[in-house]
């Protein structure tokens, strides 16, 4: 369907991570949620140049329903002039207890500002924008989370022989995802980071298979082997949508700070918060989300409330993480469950190479098991 020639795709912030991971044989897919118009021709222009004709996609987010359901999306100052005073005092006061400084004055405002550029990550009417521009180019498939994509995006992409793909976490989503005519679902499952719902992977890619079959399904969520990988097309799947594996190689561009939390990590180190976009999101326990969801706290807002003070509060933390001991506290980062197993540095190249190297000793082991039955049988 798509010309690769591993059934894994990657999905990462970092274009370096996505051109790597095609070129590898595998399919690059760049989130594109944090980035403006302009950023994102710049970063496909770049990946275009470095994997040639090979094959890659873009990952966006586009929310079933808008803030507080209203039928016309608000802008952000509106949105900004929603979050109550108790939450900006409590924010403000985090950044005091930790002791993470104002970003200097020159750094105000939007100039410069990585995670200022993020802020309308929520807005369908902006990731609608980053699409069309994406369109412009040679993708070959768009990937949606959060809700269906609108049937004029979805009717846009197939002439231009894009196809799209719909991250559910549940059948029910699966089922309103082919609804709108996705030619891929991805089931992304409990154990996965960043925005996840509450079913395991043994259940929930099964359910999915069956429920949308011939619709091909990848499996997302707890995936960073070969072993994985293998397991997650024994329950039906025909590909692997990865994510937290690529975040301690070493063309990723996580945060130094962010990338020695996640390879000293335990399986046992992650957390679902709405601490940092409003919805359940699983990521690096830290002293940020253990705030939030502790007896103090206000609680987090609804998204995208709490995610314009998320981004608010993110840059200064994180522009501090180097010299604060209580910014690097505070430092948390969307990943899995599987992050327990990411304990070295690696190229992408290897991962990839040392997935499908384990893959096909599993599938080895099964053919010659079976064989063996077939004979004992005889």
């Amino acid at each position: 369907m798509l010309g690769i020639e591993f059934p894994i795709f990657a999905f990462s912030h970092c274009r370096d991570v996505v051109a790597a991971v095609s070129k590898a044989g595998g399919f690059g897919v760049l989130g594109v949620a944090r980035l403006t118009p302009d950023q994102l021709e710049t970063e496909l222009n770049w990946i275009e140049k470095e994997i040639g004709d090979r094959p890659y996609g873009v990952d966006a987010q586009i929310p079933a329903k808008v803030y507080g359901d209203t039928a016309v999306e608000l802008t952000r100052e509106e949105l900004e002039a929603r979050i109550p005073k108790q939450h900006r005092e409590y924010m403000n006061g985090l950044m005091a207890k930790y002791g993470v400084p104002e970003l200097p004055a020159e750094l105000s405002g939007d100039v410069g500002m990585h995670y200022a550029d993020s802020r309308d990550a929520f807005s369908r009417a902006k990731e609608l924008q980053l699409l069309e521009v994406a369109l412009r180019h040679r993708i070959k498939l768009i990937a949606t989370a959060l809700g269906p994509p609108p049937g004029h995006l979805v009717d846009d992409a197939h002439k231009r022989g894009v196809r799209v793909a719909g991250l559910v976490g549940a059948k029910k989503h699966a089922l309103r995802q082919m609804d709108a005519g996705v030619d891929l679902i991805i089931a992304q499952s409990y154990e996965a980071g960043g925005h996840t719902g509450e079913i395991g992977g043994m259940v929930l890619i099964p359910e999915v298979v069956d429920a949308v079959a011939p619709v091909p399904v990848l499996a997302a969520g707890g995936i960073a082997t070969g072993r994985q990988f293998a397991a997650a097309l024994a329950l039906g799947a025909q590909g692997v949508w990865t994510g937290s594996v690529w975040l301690t190689t070493e063309e990723a561009e996580t945060h130094p700070v962010v990338k020695e939390k996640l390879l000293r990590a335990t399986s046992s180190d992650t957390v679902r918060t709405r601490s940092e976009t409003g919805k359940p999101v699983r990521q690096l326990r830290s002293a940020w989300n253990d705030e939030w969801d502790g007896p103090n706290s206000p609680g987090p807002l609804p998204s995208p409330l709490q995610w314009l003070l998320y981004v608010e509060a993110y840059e200064r933390i994180e522009r501090a993480a180097n010299t604060s001991k209580g910014a690097r506290e505070l430092m948390t980062y969307p990943v899995g469950q599987v992050v327990g197993a990411l304990t070295q540095i690696k190229p992408v190249r290897q991962v990839v190479f040392d997935m499908v190297d384990e893959y096909l000793t599993v599938a080895q082991a099964f053919a010659d098991e079976m064989a063996g039955t077939e004979e004992t049988s005889r």
